[in-house]
């Protein structure tokens, strides 16, 4: 069983809005980008942004202008459903690297995603620009049925995702797409079926009598992947028996999954190899769901 240490928790400098809690709550996904770490936030945000070498409290972040933070809940239907961040290396017109950013896939009528270059200190840089999905994300739900792509890593010339298959009879799942031809439809603003190379089903198996879904994923060199997966529902009112972390092999195949400690509820990973160790961040929610969401630290006992 994985020992967790905590870092921080995820306060904001100022709510998103009238009304709203100064911290994130509901934090989904984890990247770490030069000195900052991004986490999807809690509506009305689409990110929340934290300095890693300090604790001072984050940022929010709203990715597309016309976007408002205040506007009612009635319009959210119109709203972006960014729930998946993804780093991406440096490329063509984004030298020092980019963040996407998928929706789940819940809703069939938000199915944009956002692509945002990052500077060389790990901040965003520029506007924004809209990647439509819907193409890929019915190709997808032909095989699955209902979506909700839980995770997103580039590793070893693919992006795999991790459709989460919450409730029964929900279907986890490992998607695999060409990471070049993915890289093309993002210039080209769409994500087509064309860039799918292979899809597996998945069992992870049950902790505490509650059926294991995917949370979240990481990539390691060498093309492997970390994810994370909890038993129970993610949302503000889970019911949650545990957590586990795991590495897949560059195949896909799983080659280390142990539990963590306590009962928490794991939404975010990263992971990075330093000094021979795998060492892993970790965003989770409180324990009552409502109070600021919590990052954490553990260190996995596999070959770096």
């Amino acid at each position: 069983m994985l020992h967790l240490t905590p870092r921080r928790t995820l306060d904001l400098e100022a709510p998103a809005a009238p009304g709203r809690p100064s911290h994130v709550t509901a934090s989904i996904g984890l990247v770490r980008s030069g000195d900052w770490l991004y986490t999807v936030a809690d509506e009305p945000l689409h990110l929340a942004a934290f300095p890693l070498s300090r604790a001072s409290p984050g940022h929010g972040v709203v990715l597309f202008a016309n976007h408002q933070p205040e506007a009612p809940v009635s319009l959210k239907s119109s709203q972006p459903d960014l729930e998946v961040p993804c780093l991406l290396a440096p490329q063509g017109s984004s030298p020092h690297g980019s963040l996407l950013m998928l929706p789940s896939g819940i809703s069939a009528g938000r199915q944009r995603g956002a692509l945002v270059a990052l500077g060389a200190d790990g901040t965003l840089a520029g506007d924004a620009r809209a990647v439509d999905v819907t193409a890929l994300y019915t190709q997808i739900s032909r095989e699955f049925g209902p979506l909700r792509i839980a995770g997103a890593a580039m590793s070893g010339g693919l992006m795999r995702l991790l459709q989460r298959g919450s409730g029964e009879p929900g279907t986890d799942a490992l998607v695999d797409l060409d990471a070049e031809r993915v890289l093309r439809g993002l210039e080209a603003g769409a994500l087509g079926p064309d860039v799918v190379r292979m899809t597996r089903r998945w069992e992870l198996g049950q902790a505490g009598g509650m059926r294991l879904s995917f949370t979240a994923a990481s990539p390691l060199p060498g093309g492997r992947m970390v994810f994370t997966a909890t038993a129970g529902s993610t949302g503000p009112t889970a019911t949650v028996s545990g957590s586990v972390v795991g590495v897949l092999a560059p195949d896909g195949s799983p080659q280390f999954l142990d539990a963590l400690e306590g009962h928490v509820t794991v939404t975010g990973v990263d992971a990075r190899v330093e000094q021979g160790r795998v060492r892993l961040l970790l965003a989770a929610l409180s324990e009552d769901g409502a109070g600021p969401a919590n990052l954490l630290e553990a260190t996995l006992d596999v070959p770096a």
